[in-house]
């Protein structure tokens, strides 16, 4: 049995609030789970009591195998219970593939505007 450490959704309507369960991999988001180790309220201002964990708990879980998923690591690193490696994506920047061929489209013009300019003034 795979197990993680998730977010299953809570609250009403456009005001969530978010337990931090243990559950089964397989379970819906906010299926079955396990056991209820914390809670964040996205609501609460960032320096206030947002996030709650119980971290004897989450240390039993996560020495019994339980993968926290990213935002939970995040909670976790911010905790000092778990270090959550730093994640790189150089491509994330980059403009999209149209985007990409209007501009190489672009840069084309230039250099063929450029070229005959040169042309014509060499004359």
């Amino acid at each position: 049995m795979s197990l993680k450490i998730r977010l299953a959704r809570a609250g009403s309507k456009k005001r969530p609030y978010y337990h931090v369960v243990v559950a089964d991999v397989r379970s819906p988001r906010d299926g079955r789970f396990i056991e209820t180790v914390g809670a964040w309220n996205p609501l609460l201002p960032r320096d206030g009591d947002r996030v709650k964990l119980n971290e004897e708990r989450i240390q039993h879980w996560l020495s019994n195998g339980a993968q926290p998923t990213d935002r939970v690591a995040r909670f976790l690193d911010q905790a000092g219970i778990a270090k959550r490696e730093a994640r790189n994506n150089p491509n994330k920047a980059q403009p999209g593939k149209k985007a990409q061929e209007r501009q190489a489209a672009l840069q084309k013009a230039l250099d063929d505007a450029a070229a005959a300019t040169a042309s014509a003034s060499a004359e």
